[in-house]
C-alpha cells in the first residue's frame, strides 16, 4: 500500500511540475504586471481566503493601492488580469476581436439562450445590426409615452410609504416599475407587475433573477450538474421557473406574429404605422441573410431584454433616489430644473426634446453611475493574444485563454481622474475633461457597449421628474452596502423615507 501511495504521490508531483513547466511562456508573457504572490500550481489563492461578495470591494481598492491599476493572478492554471486602468481598457473593449464574454455568463443560458448578452463571432454581429433599429430616436420617442404612464403607477405605489418617518427599500418598487416598462416596450404586453397583474410571469422573472445572481456569486454552482445535486428544489424552482418565462414569450411572439401576418394580407396593412413599434415587432420583420428570424431566435432576444431591461435600471434609478435622499441641496436643484422645463403646473408635455433639456438631472444620473455603477465589473475571455501598448507597463501581451475583468466600479473612484471621489458631486459632469473616455464607463464601452444606454437614460430621466416633483426624499435607513453579482446590489437594501411635497 505504501509502495502504491508513493508511486501515485510521485506521479501526481511529477504531473504538477509538468503542468507548471508548460505555463512558462504564459508567466513570461505577463511577468512586467505586478500582482500577489503565486504559490507553483495554486496560484494566489491565498488572497481569495476570506472573500465574499460583500468585502470584495474593499479587498479590491486594497489590492489596487499595492499593485496598481493593472494586477494579474492565477488560480490554478488560470490567468486572471484585473484592471482599473482606462488606458489598457480601451485597447481591450474596443477590440473587435476580443468580444467574448466571460464563462461564467454560461449558467443565463437556459435563460437567454444564445441571444445579444452571451453570444460572440457572426452571431453577434448579426444580432446586433438586427436590433440597432429598435432603438431609433422615432421609437424611442413613442415609449416616452410608456415611461409616463408607468411613472405615475410608481409615484401613486410609493404614496403608500410617504409618512416622512418610515424608512424602507425602495428598491422593490422601481424593480416592478422597470419590469412594465421593459414588458411593454419590448413584448408591447402589459405585465401589471406594480399593480400585481400578470403575477406568474412577474414572480417567474423576479425569481430567477435573484436565483442567477445567487449562483453567480457561488462558483461551484455555475455548473448545472453541481446545482442540481447540491440544490435539487432550487433547480426545480428554477426549470419551474424558466418553462414559465419561456412560454409567456411564446404565447406573446405567436400572437404578435399572427396580428402581423393578418395586418400584412389586409389591403391598407402596414403594421408599424397601426401600433407603437416594439422591440418584438422589430424582430419578426427582420431578416438574417435573406432568412427571418426563429420563434427561438426571437425568445432569446426577448428574454435578454427582459432581463437586462429591468434589472440594471431598477439598480441605476435606486441608487439615484437613495443617493439623492442623503443630498437635500442636489435634490433642490434637481427639482427647480424640473418646475423650470416644464413649470411648475407641469403645463409643458414630457417629450424627448424637453428630456434632452434636464442637464442638470443627466449630471446627477452620471454622478450616480459613477458611484454605483449597476454592472461593476466587465468579464472577458481573450479567444487570442491580446497585445497593447501601454505608457507605463510598455509593449506587451496578454496570452489567449486569460480572462480579463474590467473593474468599472474602481474607475469611477481614481483620484487621478476624479476629484474627491467619495463625494457625490453632480456638477462635476457639467465639464468633465477625462484623458480617456473609458475612464467612465457605467453602460461599458466599444463594440460590446449597452445598445440601450439611451433607452435607460430616457426612462430613469422620466422616472426622476414624477419621483421628485411629488416627494421630498428623506435620509432615512441603513446605509448602502454594496455586495457583488451580476448586478450590483446592497445588503441592506435601497433605503430612504418619503414625504409628500405640498405644490
Amino acid at each position: 500500500m505504501s509502495t502504491a501511495l508513493a508511486v501515485i504521490t510521485l506521479s501526481l508531483f511529477i504531473l504538477g511540475f509538468w503542468i507548471h513547466l508548460s505555463q512558462k511562456p504564459r508567466r513570461d508573457a505577463v511577468k512586467n504586471i505586478n500582482g500577489p504572490y503565486n504559490i507553483p500550481l495554486l496560484g494566489a489563492l491565498q488572497e481569495s481566503y476570506g472573500l465574499t461578495p460583500e468585502n470584495i470591494f474593499d479587498k479590491s481598492f486594497e489590492m489596487g493601492l499595492k499593485y496598481g491599476l493593472v494586477l494579474k493572478a492565477w488560480i490554478f492554471n488560470r490567468l486572471i488580469i484585473a484592471s482599473g486602468d482606462a488606458e489598457l481598457n480601451e485597447q481591450l473593449l474596443s477590440s473587435t476581436v476580443q468580444i467574448r464574454k466571460h464563462t461564467l455568463y454560461s449558467i443565463l443560458h437556459e435563460w437567454l439562450g444564445n441571444g445579444l448578452l452571451t453570444s460572440d463571432g457572426h452571431k453577434w454581429y448579426t444580432r446586433r445590426r438586427v436590433i440597432t433599429p429598435a432603438f431609433h430616436f422615432k421609437i424611442l420617442e413613442e415609449f416616452v409615452e410608456v415611461f409616463n404612464r408607468n411613472s405615475k403607477t410608481l409615484v401613486n405605489c410609493l404614496a403608500t410609504k410617504a409618512d416622512g418617518k418610515s424608512a424602507f427599500d425602495v428598491y422593490p418598487f422601481v424593480c416592478a416599475h422597470t419590469l412594465d416598462i421593459i414588458a411593454e416596450t419590448a413584448m408591447g404586453t402589459k405585465v401589471n407587475a406594480q399593480t400585481g397583474g400578470t403575477k406568474q410571469y412577474t414572480n417567474a422573472v423576479l425569481e430567477m433573477t435573484k436565483t442567477v445572481a445567487w449562483r453567480f456569486l457561488r462558483i461551484h454552482l455555475h455548473s448545472d450538474f453541481l446545482f442540481s445535486v447540491l440544490h435539487p428544489f432550487k433547480k426545480r424552482q428554477s426549470e419551474k421557473n424558466l418553462k414559465i418565462m419561456h412560454d409567456f414569450t411564446h404565447k406573446v411572439i405567436k400572437e404578435r406574429r399572427d396580428a402581423l401576418e393578418a395586418s400584412l394580407k389586409s389591403a391598407n396593412g402596414d403594421v408599424a404605422t397601426k401600433k407603437r413599434m416594439a422591440l418584438l415587432d422589430v424582430l419578426l420583420q427582420s431578416t438574417i441573410d435573406g432568412e427571418p428570424l426563429t420563434d427561438e431566435d426571437i425568445r432569446e432576444e426577448v428574454d435578454t431584454f427582459m432581463f437586462e431591461g429591468h434589472d440594471t435600471t431598477a439598480t441605476s434609478m435606486a441608487c439615484s433616489l437613495y443617493i439623492l435622499a442623503r443630498h437635500p441641496r442636489v435634490q433642490d436643484k434637481l427639482l427647480a430644473e424640473i418646475n423650470q422645463v416644464y413649470g411648475e403646473d407641469f403645463s409643458k408635455p414630457i417629450t424627448l426634446q424637453s428630456l434632452n433639456d434636464l442637464k442638470y438631472m443627466e449630471c446627477v444620473i452620471k454622478e450616480s453611475l459613477r458611484k454605483f455603477p449597476p454592472v461593476p465589473l466587465i468579464a472577458r475571455n481573450l479567444t487570442e493574444d491580446f497585445k497593447y501598448t501601454h505608457s507605463i507597463l510598455g509593449d506587451g501581451v496578454i496570452p489567449a485563454g486569460s480572462e480579463f475583468i474590467v473593474i468599472v466600479f474602481g474607475m469611477g473612484y481614481d483620484p487621478q481622474a476624479f476629484d474627491n471621489p467619495l463625494n457625490f458631486i453632480p456638477e462635476r459632469h457639467e465639464n468633465l475633461d477625462l484623458k480617456s473616455s473609458f475612464q467612465f464607463i457605467p453602460f461599458s464601452a466599444g463594440p460590446r457597449n449597452c445598445i440601450g444606454q439611451k433607452f435607460a437614460m430616457y426612462e430613469m430621466k422620466v422616472t426622476l421628474i414624477h419621483v421628485i416633483r411629488s416627494f421630498e426624499l428623506l435620509p432615512l435607513g441603513e446605509a448602502f452596502v454594496p455586495e457583488l453579482g451580476i448586478v450590483l446590489r446592497s445588503v441592506t437594501g435601497m433605503q430612504l423615507g418619503l414625504r409628500k411635497r405640498t405644490i
